[in-house]
């Protein structure tokens, strides 16, 4: 494949990553809402956002082996079927008033998620190795794409079949996704040669008792679950501060941009300053923000928190993607991240499903320094790693 052609490829999944994350914004802005609408138990109220989330944790390790046979580009399709089935499943759960359904309709979104998740993967592997950490972040930065047309799209639906309160925004999603299978069909990424796929393959304990995975997973899956945590409930704590929808989506909004505008120069600072410099600058991000939310429920402490929070995703999301690739084969690579994204997003399913729960009984300030423990435990971590390969890249200069 030559290199413009790669580079193409990367603009089209860029563009792909975009409409899928869009529909997140759309799920995440309004789905804990909805279940407050629905539930009788008000502190259920996040429990569709777990349920995504959960359904993303199941729908990941089928769709990496999934695209293994089949190929990315089929395996994105696939996955938009599903999210199609969970939003018309969603729609009709408002109309019934059915909290249960709901929440069977999120994990179906959740599935979609799953198989969206592996846009950066694809990106990774559509240009070489020296290029990687450009292409990942180039994708990622197709979410500002969410950021713009997420809460203006969940305003502008939220009414759209009324008297059936943000059912119309699922209806948005199906467009959505029919919108990305559109664009998948002039994507082309290389599938590996038979004989990389059949190549030998270590156990999968051996694979992620290396430092760099353990740090990779943790780091992302942590930085994930945190991000969720704060995210998820965040509509709901602002309006019990007496906050309209339309501040809650502007924060959103935000937020979206925080994670997702510094892809143009993720790449970059990791390539210049190193993956580990880069994911301790995204932890700090996350105290700040902590700092900032534990201090007071305004509009502006909001958005600034949930802004930095962004932020600290990207560079911990990234760096660790980055970091993942070095961790396994090309045949090893379909259960490597399966494996990695099963526990990324097992943390954000937990996240959102105690999310409520801490809010309603809580409070926001105890749910944030709920969040500290496990940044610092990603920051250790990375400094651990940081340490184990001093050592080598002294020995290595010493020898040139």
């Amino acid at each position: 494949m030559s290199r413009t052609s790669g580079w193409r490829d990367v603009a089209l999944l860029s563009a792909c990553w975009g409409s899928a994350t869009t529909g997140v914004v759309l799920v995440a802005s309004v789905s804990s809402l909805v279940g407050n609408m629905l539930a009788t138990d008000k502190s259920l109220a996040t429990l569709p956002i777990a349920c995504s989330w959960g359904g993303t944790t199941i729908f990941t390790v089928i769709a990496s082996h999934l695209m293994r046979h089949i190929g990315r580009r089929a395996g994105f399709m696939l996955g938009a079927g599903i999210g199609m089935v969970g939003a018309v499943i969603c729609a009709g759960a408002i109309y019934l008033a059915s909290f249960w359904l709901f929440c069977g309709g999120t994990a179906l979104l959740g599935g979609y998620n799953a198989f969206n998740n592996y846009y950066r993967f694809a990106a990774a592997e559509a240009v070489s190795a020296e290029r990687r950490a450009r292409a990942i972040s180039w994708v990622m930065a197709g979410g500002l794409i969410a950021a713009f047309i997420g809460p203006l799209l969940a305003r502008l639906t939220k009414e759209l079949l009324m008297p059936y309160d943000f059912a119309g925004v699922f209806v948005g999603l199906i467009g959505l996704a029919i919108l990305a299978v559109l664009m998948l069909q002039f994507v082309h990424v290389p599938r590996p040669a038979a004989h990389e796929i059949a190549g030998p393959q270590r156990p999968l304990g051996e694979i992620v008792r290396q430092p760099v995975f353990m740090v990779a997973a943790a780091s992302a899956g942590l930085g994930y679950g945190v991000m969720i945590l704060l995210m998820s409930v965040t509509p709901l704590s602002m309006v019990q501060h007496s906050h309209s929808f339309a501040d809650a989506a502007f924060v959103i909004q935000w937020h979206v941009l925080g994670m997702f505008a510094p892809s143009f120069v993720t790449g970059y600072l990791i390539k210049r300053f190193g993956v580990p410099r880069i994911m301790l600058t995204g932890a700090v991000c996350n105290v700040l923000c902590i700092a900032i939310a534990t201090s007071g429920t305004s509009v502006w402490h909001y958005w600034s928190a949930l802004t930095l929070v962004g932020i600290g995703w990207n560079f911990l999301f990234v760096g660790a993607t980055t970091l993942l690739p070095q961790t396994h084969t090309v045949a090893e690579r379909a259960k490597t991240q399966a494996t990695n994204e099963f526990l990324v997003f097992g943390f954000a399913g937990l996240a959102s499903f105690f999310g409520g729960n801490i809010l309603y009984n809580l409070g926001w300030t105890v749910l944030n320094l709920v969040a500290l423990p496990f940044i610092l435990i990603v920051s250790l971590a990375v400094l651990w790693l940081m340490l184990r390969k001093a050592p080598a890249a002294a020995a290595a200069t010493a020898g040139e």
